[in-house]
């Protein structure tokens, strides 16, 4: 059996033995578990390292049979804690239910309990209901008894009450009627709710009278006080004053029609006074309308002030109807004399208007207002300035809308607008189109004066070798270039002025005439300034006058486009450089003129009210000055083409059959260099300041001048080989030159930009291309229109004839590769189709 056994533990095969291996993270838990030293319970184990450890040497192997004994009662130690477990782990499910059975057992326990302590408190309440339920019924008792006392009280005070009142009515004892009164007031929304018995709606009926009763009484003394034979003498009375109390408690329309008669009665001698037929009526003397109400108060709150409440605000409401007064007259009296209105007696009347409602801001509250739904509401109209002079504030911001905009910035949070503010000066909305009418006359001066001094510093023109500016030109010695018209900064300094002014007066309609005469006069001044101060050449001055007949915005685009198509028609002789210099001014001004008009509708818009703001639009009157920017970069670009005319003519003049060798750059080419050096130069320092427009005039000088020089390009016929070499060179040259364009003449050596580099390298790889076709041989005549077309991929038949031209193939020679170029071009046409 030992035998067998020991056979057990020594089995030989290997598929018996398997391993079993942990991650990482378990063999780490079982450690921190099960802390072991032995190299049996190390993950790493190895039986060949574990063995040569226990027999190090072969004198150790003699022990062999006590470590194979050991092991093997290490063996049945571990086979008995094994079954030991699995024999405890058997029972474990038996003693689990058992504890559910004894657990079932309790809860069924707990269930019997909590029923029993619900039935308790079921039979607890119960007692405590029949013990409080008489306690409720006293409750109510208390309650039901408490009212009655309560209603007995008040009716007792209610029957005492009225009689005394009743006869403190007729004898007029107003102090001693206040409180009953109040009192009786009061208790009488007690009785609200018992209306339907006929003794309690006798005595409110009974109330009701004596109400009446004292509202005529006091109605009647008020009039007798006021209106009577003594009026004149009167004096606050005590009686008066505590009739005013009454009044305050009595029925709010007491109140208001006391309060209207007692207004209407003070302003009698207001209306009297300034009747429409009356000279005091009219707006020179509106200053005395204000005069006699200010003295009128002071004379009322020094006698009556203490007689009426503070919280009636009897000044407040005589004010205001005042105001709606004087508003309904002014506009009947403006309507009927509309014609004796000019802007300075409209301003003048406007201003003393704006002081008044100022100080009516700072004496009163305007509570009267707000709680009178019937009263007019105010005009969004806000305070005019102090002075009716709108040339008298200045700016020193370069451009003033931004000056504006950026003293508004330091007042971000705006006061809130008076009530009062409106309230007379509305009447005055409908006739501000004469101060929109005045300052149109103002801005026909000013731009006619602007016209004058124009007209005088041309004729006074005289040439400068030191400064190559007109006088009409203010040069900025602190930054180069060309400055902008003086003319232009007046003008938008005197539109500042004329917004502000206008603002101030109203945001409503009259913001939109103003909007309408400002774009009047920037398209007169883009025509009659800007347009008509750039030089006259040739024959388009004449053309001239029909341009100037029509000022509508369409109108000046059209003709600005037919004056720019009438300079590349008519002969036209070169710019001087004060006249160069003047067309650099004209467009550095159209530029200022052009930013400044944005900022100008932003600011229209910004200031008027907000429905109206869509309304504003100056986007044609840009258009005006983008075209006025064209037209002069046009110009320069024409009068640079005229100066490399004639270099352009001398070229294709030249026998080019006739070179036999390859020099340097011909004649021609250094005649268009030199008038490049000393045209761009100019150009460039005069528009230091607007760089982007002289990138402008250089890309459209190069997409003119280079399709001229192909043009001129193809005239030169026939060629030679040595020509056509010569022709290469000089067009390489020419591209350099025109690719330096400009910072030619610079000391400071500036990247093209790529929009112009992109230009020029098209255009003059095109020339190229057709000089190194006309250098190409022609004894293959479909080689030699497979190479035409593809280096000229976007030429044509008129371009393959100017070609064969070049080359000296005339007439009837040329219909080879004609029928050769069309062949192919229609072969071209239908691999595209079938792709």
């Amino acid at each position: 059996m030992a035998a067998a056994d020991e056979d057990d533990y020594f089995v030989e095969d290997e598929d018996a033995i398997k391993f079993i291996t942990f991650p990482d993270e378990v063999e780490k838990a079982i450690e921190q578990v099960l802390p072991s030293t032995d190299p049996l319970d190390q993950p790493d184990f190895n039986e060949v390292d574990y063995i040569n450890s226990l027999f190090p040497t072969e004198q150790s192997l003699s022990s062999i049979d006590e470590v194979v004994n050991n092991m093997q009662m290490k063996i049945q130690s571990i086979d008995d804690e094994i079954r030991s477990v699995v024999r405890g782990q058997s029972n474990v499910g038996q003693d689990g239910r058992t504890a559910l059975e004894d657990a079932q057992r309790v809860i069924r326990q707990l269930f019997v309990h909590i029923k029993d302590i619900k039935w308790k408190a079921e039979q607890s309440e119960e007692v405590v209901r029949e013990i409080t339920r008489d306690i409720k019924q006293l409750d109510t008792a208390k309650r039901n008894l408490t009212a009655a006392i309560t209603t007995l009280n008040h009716l007792h005070m209610l029957t005492g009450g009225v009689d005394s009142l009743q006869t403190l009515t007729e004898k007029r004892q107003y102090g001693d009627i206040v409180m009953p009164l109040q009192g009786i007031m009061n208790v009488m929304e007690h009785f609200n709710n018992y209306m339907d018995i006929p003794q309690i709606r006798d005595l409110a009926d009974r109330v009701k009278q004596i109400q009446v009763q004292l509202a005529q009484q006091i109605t009647i003394d008020f009039h007798d006080a006021f209106s009577g034979p003594n009026a004149k003498h009167s004096a606050p009375s005590r009686q008066l004053a505590d009739a005013c109390r009454i009044v305050s408690i009595l029925d709010p329309k007491v109140k208001r029609e006391l309060l209207r008669w007692f207004i209407s009665l003070q302003l009698n001698e207001y209306q009297h006074l300034f009747q429409e037929n009356q000279d005091t009526a009219w707006l020179d003397k509106i200053d005395k309308r204000y005069a006699w109400l200010k003295r009128h108060l002071l004379e009322l709150e020094e006698r009556l002030g203490n007689m009426f409440p503070a919280s009636w605000e009897v000044s407040e409401r005589i004010t205001v109807e005042f105001c709606n007064i004087t508003k309904t007259e002014l506009s009947k009296l403006m309507a009927k004399r509309t014609s004796e209105l000019d802007v300075k007696l409209l301003l003048y009347a406007i201003q003393r208007t704006a002081n008044f409602e100022s100080l009516l801001t700072r004496r009163f509250t305007g509570v009267t207002l707000q709680e009178n739904c019937d009263a007019p509401q105010p005009t969004s109209t806000p305070q005019v300035p102090t002075n009716t002079n709108p040339f008298e504030e200045g700016s020193d911001s370069t451009n003033p809308f931004e000056a504006d905009s950026g003293e508004e910035s330091k007042n971000e949070q705006k006061p809130k607008p008076s009530p009062f503010h409106g309230l007379i000066g509305g009447c005055f909305d409908a006739y501000l189109y004469i101060y929109i009418e005045s300052l149109d006359r103002n801005l026909a001066d000013l731009l006619e004066r602007f016209v004058q001094d124009l007209k005088a510093s041309q004729a006074l023109q005289r040439p400068s070798p030191a400064a190559n500016v007109p006088p009409a030109v203010e040069t900025d010695s602190g930054s180069g270039g060309a400055a902008v018209l003086p003319s232009c900064a007046d003008l938008f300094v005197f539109y500042r002025k004329c917004l502000v002014q206008c603002t101030q007066l109203s945001t409503g309609q009259p913001m939109l005439g103003l909007a309408r005469t400002f774009q009047k006069y920037l398209r007169e001044y883009a025509l009659r300034i800007l347009q008509n101060s750039l030089p006259k050449v040739g024959g388009t001055a004449a053309s001239l006058g029909s341009i100037t007949r029509d000022l509508s915005t369409v109108s000046i685009i059209q003709n600005l486009q037919t004056f720019q198509s009438l300079l590349k028609e008519g002969d036209v002789s070169r710019y001087s450089p004060e006249e160069q210099a003047r067309v650099c001014c004209i467009l550095t001004t159209a530029e200022y003129c052009l930013e400044t008009t944005q900022q100008l509708e932003e600011k229209l818009k910004e200031k008027v009210d907000p429905e109206l703001a869509d309304k504003i639009n100056l986007s044609q009157e840009q258009d005006i000055f983008h075209n006025v920017i064209s037209n002069c970069i046009q110009l320069l670009v024409q009068d640079l083409e005229l100066s490399c005319e004639p270099a352009l003519t001398a070229m294709s003049k030249i026998q080019w059959s006739n070179i036999e060798t390859v020099g340097d750059q011909s004649s021609y080419i250094t005649a268009i260099t030199s008038h490049l050096k000393q045209t761009v130069p100019v150009v460039r320092n005069e528009l230091v300041s607007s760089r982007k427009y002289f990138t402008q005039f250089c890309v459209k000088f190069a997409n003119s001048f280079i399709p001229k020089f192909i043009q001129h390009l193809y005239k030169c016929r026939p060629l030679s080989t040595a020509g056509a070499e010569q022709l290469l060179l000089d067009s390489h040259i020419l591209k350099n030159v025109l690719l330096d364009l400009p910072s030619i003449g610079s000391q400071v050596n500036r990247k093209a930009p790529a929009s112009y580099t992109k230009v020029v390298v098209k255009g003059m790889t095109k020339a190229e291309m057709v000089l190194k076709v006309v250098m190409s041989a022609n004894e293959n005549v479909r080689t030699f229109v497979e190479q035409f077309r593809k280096l000229l991929a976007d030429s044509d038949l008129q371009d393959l004839q100017r070609v064969l031209e070049m080359k000296g193939i005339r007439g009837k020679d040329q219909s080879h590769y004609i029928e050769m170029f069309r062949n192919l071009s229609a072969a071209s046409s239908r691999n595209a189709n079938v792709t």
